[in-house]
Formats: structure tokens, C-alpha cells, sequence
């Protein structure tokens, strides 16, 4: 996983990035429910009314937080994507963009399993607050989650390996199921279900997702 950004201390000038690292590491361990004003604040070591500075509410906070988890979902797609392509760099075009594809829906399982925080965070937006901006909620290389399952898609149309007539709308479907996988797991009633049998879960998922493309 990406290097964790709570504990910075707070230099002056930097009260917003305080307040969002301390909300982030709340989130980590109870989800968006844990991410309130007054927790924050205290996690951050400053006064209550100092939020308002840069936050109209909790849902602006909590919005935020939610970006920043977005971004962590997105960095460890994309750091599982370079370790596929890393892994075999001479792999005929087909199988190269499956296998990438394939390790954007395992990396979003993980994340899902092992950051259960973050994942449910990311998904919180509050109703009152607008919808993340392109820029916002991206890795590294400037794409998030649904933008990266595009461009997967895209690669698997430009190699051949997907009709370019079937192509549009197919990121419904395959964020469709990876996400309802991860949510039977962390909250449904897959809970229950022992390490292998989550991985022969996601198997089959993402073998059902190949064979729907």
C-alpha cells in the first residue's frame, strides 16, 4: 500500500492538509461515521472552531476524506497494473492487457478487504456535496479507479481482443461486479468466507467478467 500521510505534524499554513491526514486515519479504522469535526480536530491538535476555517461542515471535511481514499484505491490499481507489466514485458498484446485488466479488479479487491475503511470512505460523497472533479480522486498518473478501467477496456479494444462495437458503456459491467464482490465480502453475506475461497470468488467473478466482454 501507498506510505501513509497521518501523523504529519501540523506546521502553520498547512491546517487543511492536517485536518484531512488526521480524518483519513480515522476513516482507516471506522469509515466515514468516525470522520467528525470534533475528532478531527482533536486528532490534529487544534481547536474546534479552527476547521471552519477551510471547511463549511462535516460533509465538506468528510468529502475530502472521501477524495483521498478515492486516490489510495486508484494509486494501488495502478501499482498493481505496473507490477503485471513489470512481471512479464515482452507478453504478446492480448494476453498483456487481459492480465492488466485482471489486476485492476484484483487490486480493487484488496483494497476493498484490506482497507474495509478507506473502501467504504470512498463511496461516502455526502448527498450535499458535488461530485469529485476529474483531477480529484486520481493516482499518481493522474487517472482514478473509473478512468483506469477505461483505459484497460480501451487497450483490450485497441490489441483486438475486444470488438470495438461492444465497447461502450462495458465499464457498467465489470465495476458492476468487482464492487458488488467486494461488498458481499466486507458487508454481505459473504463475510464469513475463508481466505481461498475469497480468491476463488474473485476468480470466477473476474472469469465471468472476461467471458462477458
Amino acid at each position: 500500500m501507498p506510505p501513509d500521510d497521518a501523523a504529519r505534524p501540523y506546521h502553520h499554513g498547512q491546517l487543511r492538509d492536517a485536518l484531512v491526514d488526521a480524518g483519513l486515519e480515522l476513516a482507516r479504522t471506522g469509515g466515514p461515521d468516525a470522520v467528525v469535526l470534533r475528532a478531527v480536530t482533536r486528532a490534529a491538535g487544534v481547536s474546534h472552531n479552527a476547521a471552519y476555517r477551510h471547511f463549511a461542515d462535516r460533509d465538506a471535511l468528510l468529502r475530502a476524506v472521501c477524495e483521498r481514499c478515492m486516490s489510495r484505491l486508484a494509486s494501488l490499481m495502478e501499482q498493481r497494473i505496473a507490477e503485471v507489466t513489470e512481471a512479464a514485458p515482452q507478453a504478446e498484446p492480448q494476453a498483456a492487457a487481459w492480465a492488466r485488466l485482471g489486476a485492476l479488479g484484483q487490486a480493487y479487491v484488496e483494497f476493498a478487504t484490506t482497507e474495509v475503511g478507506w473502501f467504504r470512505t470512498a463511496f461516502a460523497v455526502p448527498d450535499t456535496a458535488e461530485a469529485f472533479h476529474p483531477t480529484e480522486g486520481v493516482g499518481p498518473g493522474g487517472l482514478g479507479p473509473y478512468d483506469l478501467l477505461s483505459a484497460g477496456l480501451d487497450e483490450l479494444v485497441a490489441a483486438g481482443a475486444v470488438p470495438a462495437e461492444r465497447r461502450p458503456g462495458l465499464e457498467y459491467a465489470a465495476w458492476s461486479a468487482v464492487h458488488g464482490l467486494s461488498t458481499l465480502i466486507i458487508d454481505g453475506p459473504l463475510r464469513a468466507l475463508p481466505v481461498d475461497e475469497r480468491e476463488r470468488a474473485l476468480t470466477v467473478v473476474l472469469d465471468s467478467v472476461t467471458r462477458g466482454l
